[in-house]
This record gives structure tokens, sequence and C-alpha cells, in this order.
């Protein structure tokens, strides 16, 4: 390995982890990092004051390009448009892990981030979750440190107005969920009820390839009755993982042994808060690589 290709190396995990943030799709961030790649091949590195300042810079320009153009795709997109899930083993704390926190990237804070412009989106996460300098920054985007400071300062309001609560330990959530799981699997409806906040909501995102509801369904009950009707519909059939999704507790869903859906869980306290469920094939393809489970089309599909 060459100079230039171990230096971008060496720099890779903190650019996928700030390409995934703006992006909320691996596709689209490993495509970012190719881009910044080929540009980084044609350049002269020796002169560089700083290759990670550099490299950052180049994949945030990057990905505020592909942000708007996403904009457009994602406003004509079938349904709730929800980010593609970071999937790791329940018990991997690998340091090849994108997910250094897990409190800036969850699925829920990855949607509130949806509602940003694209400048705003990058300053945010550039400044909040990778703590880069207001020169750095303004370099990076092409603006003044005061103008970035208020894109900052606009974007962190929005986000706080959005940003769930957790008021457990992580490890009291990932109880809350292997708890929910069990009761899942069992066809448990008094327990998974018991497990859910009386206001808990659903959001799916089937991206037009599986079928979602194309309303938020809320109430404890009516959640409940939905995991009673896959247990009872596919009996026999049904299992869950305990994973890591955007680094908190999760769940793998498989119906005839193939991945049906990837869920990721807000929390109020001791209950679940709102469950995030992903469907569309397109999004599961890590998902199942890392899992070990094909994406073949199951009886959950459609």
């Amino acid at each position: 390995m060459d100079q230039r290709t171990e230096l971008f190396q060496r720099h890779r995990r903190r650019l996928l982890g700030v390409a995934y943030r703006m992006l909320g799709s691996t596709a689209d961030a490993e495509d970012v990092l190719q881009d910044a790649w080929l540009r980084w091949n044609e350049s002269d590195t020796d002169s560089l004051r700083s290759a990670e300042a550099w490299l950052v810079t180049v994949v945030s320009r990057l990905a505020i390009d592909r942000l708007r153009a996403a904009r457009t795709e994602r406003a004509s997109y079938p349904g709730f448009w929800l980010p593609e899930p970071w999937v790791e083993p329940i018990d991997e704390d690998s340091p090849q892990s994108l997910l250094e926190r897990a409190d800036d990237v969850s699925v829920a804070l990855l949607r509130v981030l949806e509602q940003l412009g694209p400048e705003e989106r990058v300053a945010f996460v550039l400044r909040q979750a990778f703590d880069m300098d207001y020169a750095d920054l303004a370099a990076a985007l092409g603006k003044s440190q005061a103008a970035c400071r208020q894109l900052v300062h606009r974007a962190s309001e929005r986000v706080q107005a959005g940003r769930p609560r957790f008021e457990a330990s992580a490890e009291s959530h990932r109880q809350l969920v292997e708890a929910f799981a069990l009761a899942a699997g069992r066809g448990d409806l008094a327990g998974m009820q018991d497990l859910l906040a009386d206001e808990a909501a659903l959001v799916g995102d089937g991206g037009g390839k599986a079928r979602a509801f194309d309303f938020v369904l809320t109430g404890a009950r009516r959640l409940a009755q939905l995991y009673f009707a896959v247990a009872r519909r596919y009996a026999g059939q049904v299992t869950y993982r305990v994973v890591r999704v955007n680094g908190q507790p999760g769940l793998a869903r498989f119906i005839g042994g193939a991945l049906e859906s990837v869920q990721a869980f807000e929390f109020a306290g001791e209950r679940i808060a709102a469950i995030h469920v992903q469907r569309n094939p397109d999004k599961l393809v890590r998902a199942a690589a890392v899992v070990g489970a094909s994406l073949e089309a199951g009886p959950g599909w459609r």
C-alpha cells in the first residue's frame, strides 16, 4: 500500500461516518467516498496542511450535492422514508464501527436531520458529531465563520425540538428490547402491550417494494395486535434477533428464514415509545450480510 492509499484508508472510517450521517444511506455514503478517493488520487497531496481536513471538505461538498439530488428523489418516495439501518452484532465492539457515538446517529435523529437543508445538515453533523472548529467548517462549506455559526445554531434548534429523549441506560434499553422480542416471538399480546408506551407509534418503510403502512400506527394495543397478528399468521416461521441498529439495541425479524425487516426503537423511560420498521429490501442488503441471512422474497414481503 503506497503512502497516498494508506493516508486515505487511515481516515476512511471517519469519512464514512461523516457521509452516512449526512445521507442516511450506506450505499450513497460509499459512492461519495469513491468519488472522494478519485479526487484524492488525482490531487497534489504533498502540499496539504492536513489530509484529514482536505478529505472531510471534499466529502462534505460531495454529500451536499448528493443531498440536493436526494431531496427531489425522496419527495416522490412511496410512503415514509427511513434511513438505511446500520446493523452490527449486539455484543460486538468493532474498532471498524463508524458509530463512535450512538446518540448522534440513531434512526430517530436521522429522521429529524431529514428536515434540514443540505448545508444546515452538513454544518450540524461536522460541528456536533465531529467537533469541527468553525474555521475548518467555514473552509469546508465555503462560507464565513459567522454564517456557519448561524447554520449550526438554526439546525441545533430544529434538531433539539424534534430530538427524542433517552431517559434510561443502554443496558435497560437492551433488556427492554430483549423482553419485547421474547413477547413478540411468543405472540404474547398482553406482554407486548405492557412494554409499549400508551401512545407508542410505529412507522414503516417499504419503498414501494414491500408492504408497509402509509400512516403512523399509534397506540400500545394496536401495535401489540400487529405483532400478535404476524405471530399468528406466520406461526413457527417468525424469529427475532437482537442486534445493534445505529448504535442502539434493535431487532432483526426473520420470516421463513429470510430477513424481513430491521427495527429500531425510541424509548420513554422503561417503555418503548416508537418503532421504526425498515422493510425496503434495497435498504436491507448490508443488514442481511451482517446477520448472515438471505433476502429472498418470502411470505412476509407482500
